[in-house]
Formats: structure tokens, C-alpha cells, sequence
């Protein structure tokens, strides 16, 4: 076996630290390796060009690359490969800049490392056989699950482009967020109307089925067939039937329902369309309020519905879908304020949150756009606005930046000023955000133009005093405590993952960070993919972001998705378990651990083994760990190939402390 080495500068990231050179030549003294070179940058097109050259020039078998690490540029150096004419997986690549150069600045020690890296590489190539890809076949129909603005316009793009879309949302109307809205920042225009048609016209798309009050029941299968079971909860409304009249909402005797869309600002009937806007315009059962439910007798809305559309023995519907490929835009949640014991949030009634301000705002509102106190209904003259509640704050688990909140709360104080023109605005805050196109010059509008006095610093205290409220805190600036009185106090709420997005997370097979937040494959080059092919991410699922980013990402996502159906089949990965029947016992342990489901049990000749499902393995190596007798074994890094790099370096240890 002939073996070429290239040891890559990466300008001074590598070199500054370790000496190229002498890591090359010592390479050339390694078994097998026919040539070895220092090169300036090994991944771009002269650095390429001339792995392809050496390639053919010495006959060469397999290429050792040492240089960054191979999540970034294994794949590149594959296809490198793959030009000169050999396997794409006679290729090691040895990571000397994060493992090496970027940990230490002596040079010796360093250059001893990366040599000591090379050699193990080399050893691994030694053993290395060429793999194949298999090919299958894809299903072109793609679903996503959430119904914001990002699952929104995810959804239109693929629908465009051609293909059948399953839009999933848990609401009994799509939206998001965003339909909660009354104006959006910083160009403070109508959220509907931005929205409603792009809502109107996923419910008539010829190629979008939405499935609203619905959520995803369990995900099997891998890339390109996925098989998806989908739980419609049960509306004790038949939706086909229902016109969203209204009449039902009208007649209803029971008016104590939560109102879930306007934020518990008040209260609905027990059945009901959640607003105006709402897609699909139908109306929806509460059975923990419906007298129906609760004492066995009413059926007010059963005898006046036009259509005959009451079930009240509808029960859940689970519905298969098999698609190739899914979207995850699950939004966000806002945090739970009432953690804030000293802000008396859900004990003082004038203590509200960002989101019910933002109902109030809203013509389509429960006070119809007029603000108002909820303890006596008087309009405020004094509001202040708390910045980073649920934010920044280590203290409560919450040490990073929602991003939203500082312009969400400039946009509340200009509209607040706009609604009542006597007003005037105060606003708490740590530090102002606004890095967006037009964000700053929008703060500073309300500043300057609408009068909002800004205060630096946090507040430690809220306690009513008559029919007012003391808002205590500090003046970091002035350096000196403050006191406001305000008739109103709005906290601005920070964003945390959407609940139930570990169990979500779980059953697509996708990481996500101690926050609850979906995890990308690459912060940097791939933000909408993840570490499962055929998942992608769109909007705040992934963390928090405002409307422009939640829509740039899943029109991301869905052009991702667009790319891996222009191909009529897909390429499996071979890096995969591979299971010797002669030495399969059958115990199932690989089966148990195995958190892929990639791995069967079969009957073989009426003894039972297992049996890996290439098209749905991922190559984590957990079954190759766990079986006792060594019969499964992961393509690529397989026990003989690792225990020789393991050899390689112990035996190179032994010689340097003889030495």
C-alpha cells in the first residue's frame, strides 16, 4: 500500500505552533507511506490540486490529511479523492490545529503531538477498505411541524416548489406567536395583515394538508421514509362540517373558559374559534368547561349548529404519514413570570406581561385595542416596562439574550404613546439590544420622537401602594436608587424552548442544549441542519429570533429540503454496523442500546440474531461497545483499526521513554 501525507499550515493557525516541516518528515519515515509534504493551506484549490497530483504521480492508495478538524473538511478531501480516482474512504484526516496548535505554544511538544497523530492516522489507513454507498429510493413529501411564521413560510416554499407538504401545528389555529400580535417592529406594521394572507393561503394550497390541534405521536424509519404517526385531538367539532359561523359561541351558556389566544386576559366560552383570523376558522370544544362535559346536560350548541357539526363523542384520530423529510418549527414559549416572586406577577392584576399588553394593543383583542387596567378597567396614564425578566439572569436558569425583548418593548412604548397621547413610558433595562436593520434608529425613536424615559438598571421590587404601583430599583447611571409610581406594569418576558421539546426531541432523534432548544449540526455552515439526516430546524426552535430570522431560516429549511428531492434517489452512508452471524448470539443487547432503532432481531436458520438496517444506522458505534461477543462491528472504525491506532501510539511512547 502506497500512503501520501499532507500536513497543512492553515497560515499561522497551525504553523505558528507546530513544525510542518519536521512533522512531514518524520511521516516519511513511517511504514507505507510513499510521500509526505507541508503545504500552505491543504483545502483550498492549490492545496487540492495538489493531493490529486501526488495521487497519480506515486501511484498512491490513500491519503492522510493533517490538518483542522473533520467535521469541517473530511467531506471535502473525500471528494478530493474521488477526483484522482480513489475510494472516497482510503482517506484519515488528523486533527493538529484544535487538537494540537490552538491548545499549546510550545513548539516541541506540539510538533511531537501532531507527529504522534500522523502516525496513528497512517496506522488506521493501513487498515482501511474501500466502502460503496448503497442507493434507495425517497418519498418526495416533506412535513413540518409547527405552525409560526418560520413553519409557515417553510411550508409555502416547498408547496411552490412542488411538493406535497404535512403541516402539523398542537393549536387549533396556525400562527404562532406572531398572530398574537398587534404591530410588529421597527417598521410598526399590521401583524395580520402581514400574516393572514400567507395563513389564508396555506389552507388553499392544492399541495399543503394542515393538521391544526394535532401533534406528532412517534417518528420512525430514516432519510427520505420517514414514517410519521400524527395524533388529531379530538375537537368535539366535526371541521369538515363547521362553517366558523360563530352561533355556537353566541348561544353558549358556559363563559368561563380560558382564553388561551388572548392570554388569559379575560375569559370565552367553552366552545370556541380562537379569533377572527383564526386557519381554520373552526370552533373547538373545552371539555373542562363545557357543562356537556361537566354535568351531562346542556347540548346548547348541539341544537343550534346549523351544519349538525357537534361530536360530543368525537375521540383522538391517529393518522400515518410516510414522508422524506422533515421540518421542525416549534417556536418558543415565554417565560413563566411568576418566578419572579418580588414583580407580584399572578398576584398584583396590573402586573401583565408582554405578550397580554400585546393583546390588549390588538383591535382583534379582548379590550379591542384599548388599553386598560385589568383590576378597574381605567386607562393608565403611567406604564412601566421591565426589561429581561427571564433573560439574562444565571440566577433562575436563564443566562442568555432572548434578543426580542428590548425592541418589542420600544414598540409597546410608541404604540402605548400613540394609544394614549397624555402617557407617559418607563423602561427598566440592563443593556439595549438592537442589532437588526433599522433596530437602533427605532429605539431612538421612542426615545426622542415619543418621550420613553429609559432607566439602567434592574428592578429588585414591585408592591402596590393605594390604587398604584411602586416600581423600585436602581439607576446604574446615576448611581442611585429609583422609584417610579406607575398604573400599569408590563414585564417584558424573555423566550425559553416550547414545552415538550425534549420529548419532541427524542422521537425525531435530534440533540438539543440544556435549555431545551434544538440543536444545529453546525452553528456557522449548517444552522438549519442536524445531526440526524432529513431533520432540519426553522425559527426560535432552535433559539431565540425575531420574525425576519424565523422566516430567512425556513425558507433555509425548506430549500434544504428542496435539494435533497431534486436527486431520485439518495446515497446511504456505508460507515455503518455490520453483524457476523457466525458469532451473533442473539442475546438482543445491541437491539436494547441502540437509539436509532437501526437494529432487528431476525430468525436465522431458527436461532435468533440480529440484523442492522443500513438505511437507518448512524454509525454512533453504541451496539459495537455493547456486544459481548464482538459480532457487530462498525464499517470504518472496526476494533482491529482502532486497536491499531491505540498500538501505534503506546509503542511510540515506549520508545521515547527508553529513549
Amino acid at each position: 500500500m502506497k500512503i501520501g501525507v499532507f500536513v497543512c499550515h492553515c497560515g499561522s493557525n497551525i504553523a505558528g505552533t507546530v513544525d510542518t516541516a519536521k512533522v512531514a518528515e518524520a511521516a516519511r519515515q513511517m511504514p507505507e507511506v510513499a510521500f509526505a509534504t507541508d503545504t500552505m493551506y491543504a483545502c483550498s484549490e492549490p492545496g487540492q490540486a495538489g493531493v490529486v497530483q501526488a495521487v497519480k504521480e506515486h501511484g498512491l492508495d490513500g491519503v492522510v490529511v493533517a490538518s483542522c478538524t473533520p467535521r469541517m473538511h473530511e467531506l471535502t478531501f473525500r471528494r478530493t479523492l474521488e477526483r484522482a480516482g480513489l475510494n472516497r474512504y482510503m482517506f484519515e484526516m488528523a486533527n493538529i490545529r484544535e487538537h494540537v496548535s490552538w491548545i499549546g505554544k510550545d513548539m516541541q511538544a506540539n510538533t511531537r503531538k501532531a507527529t504522534d497523530l500522523v502516525r496513528i492516522a497512517v496506522e488506521k489507513l493501513r487498515r482501511d477498505k474501500p466502502l460503496t454507498a448503497k442507493k434507495f429510493d425517497i418519498c418526495k413529501r416533506v412535513m413540518v411541524i409547527g405552525g409560526g411564521v418560520a413553519g409557515i413560510q417553510a411550508a409555502l416554499d416547498m408547496a411552490e416548489g412542488g411538493l406535497e407538504v404535512v403541516l402539523v401545528e398542537r393549536s387549533a389555529t396556525i400562527g404562532g406567536k406572531m398572530a398574537k400580535l398587534d404591530k410588529t417592529f421597527p417598521t410598526v406594521d399590521c401583524s395580520s395583515c402581514i400574516l393572514g394572507p400567507k395563513m389564508v393561503d396555506v389552507s388553499q394550497h392544492p399541495n399543503i394538508t394542515l393538521y391544526a390541534y394535532s401533534e406528532v405521536e412517534s417518528v420512525s424509519g430514516f432519510v427520505g421514509n420517514f414514517d410519521v404517526k400524527v395524533r388529531r385531538k379530538a375537537r368535539y367539532v366535526n371541521w369538515e362540517a363547521c362553517t366558523g359561523c360563530g352561533l355556537c359561541m353566541e348561544k353558549c351558556p358556559s363563559k368561563k373558559a380560558r382564553d388561551e389566544f388572548n392570554e388569559q386576559i379575560g375569559t370565552t366560552t367553552a366552545i370556541n374559534i380562537p379569533s377572527p383570523q383564526a386557519i381554520p376558522k373552526k370552533a373547538k370544544i373545552d371539555p373542562e368547561f363545557c357543562r356537556q362535559f361537566t354535568k351531562g346536560k346542556c347540548g346548547v350548541c348541539a341544537k343550534i349548529c346549523p351544519s349538525g357539526a357537534i361530536e360530543y363523542d368525537q375521540q383522538d384520530e391517529v393518522i400515518g404519514e410516510k414522508v422524506g423529510a422533515i421540518i421542525a418549527a416549534t417556536g418558543f414559549d415565554l417565560f413563566d413570570y411568576t418566578r419572579y416572586g418580588e414583580y407580584g406577577g399572578g398576584r398584583y392584576p396590573d402586573v401583565i406581561t408582554s405578550i397580554q399588553y400585546e393583546r390588549m394593543l390588538s383591535a382583534s383583542g379582548p379590550t379591542g385595542g384599548h388599553i386598560k387596567r385589568p383590576s378597574d378597567s381605567k386607562e393608565p396614564k403611567s406604564i412601566v416596562f421591565v426589561q429581561c425578566v427571564g433573560s439574562r439572569d444565571k440566577s433562575i436558569g436563564r443566562p442568555y439574550c432572548s434578543g426580542f425583548c428590548c425592541m418589542y418593548t420600544a414598540k409597546q412604548a410608541i404604540l402605548t404613546k400613540d394609544h394614549i397621547p397624555d402617557s407617559q413610558s418607563y423602561v427598566f433595562y440592563m443593556d439595549i439590544r438592537a442589532p437588526g436593520k433599522n433596530y437602533d434608529e427605532f429605539t431612538r425613536r421612542g426615545m426622542e420622537e415619543y418621550g420613553t424615559q429609559y432607566i439602567r438598571g434592574r428592578v429588585s421590587m414591585i408592591y402596590p401602594q393605594g390604587d398604584k404601583y411602586i416600581v423600585r430599583g436602581a439607576d446604574t447611571l446615576l448611581g442611585t436608587q429609583v422609584e417610579v409610581e406607575a398604573d400599569l406594569v408590563v414585564l417584558a418576558v424573555g423566550a425559553e424552548s416550547s414545552k415538550g421539546s425534549p420529548e419532541l426531541a427524542e422521537k425525531l432523534r435530534i440533540s438539543y442544549d440544556s435549555y431545551g432548544f434544538f440543536m444545529e449540526s453546525h452553528p456557522k455552515l449548517k444552522p438549519v441542519e442536524t445531526n440526524t439526516a432529513g431533520v432540519y430546524l426553522a425559527g426560535s426552535c432552535q433559539g431565540p429570533k425575531d420574525i425576519p430570522s424565523s422566516v430567512g431560516q425556513g425558507s433555509a429549511a425548506a430549500a434544504k429540503v428542496l435539494s435533497l428531492f431534486s436527486r431520485s434517489q439518495l446515497e446511504s452512508d456505508p460507515q455503518v454496523s455490520m453483524v457476523d452471524i457466525k458469532r451473533c448470539i442473539g442475546c438482543g443487547k445491541c437491539i436494547a442500546t441502540c437509539p436509532f432503532g437501526a437494529i432487528e432481531a431476525i430468525d436465522f436458520r431458527g436461532q435468533p440474531k440480529a440484523q442492522v438496517i443500513e438505511t437507518v444506522c448512524q454509525g454512533c458505534g453504541i451496539c459495537t461497545a455493547t456486544c459481548p461477543q464482538g459480532a457487530i462491528q462498525l464499517q470504518h472504525f472496526t476494533d482491529n483499526q482502532i486497536l491499531a491506532e491505540v498500538n501505534a501510539l503506546c509503542q511510540q511512547a515506549l520508545e521515547v521513554n527508553f529513549e
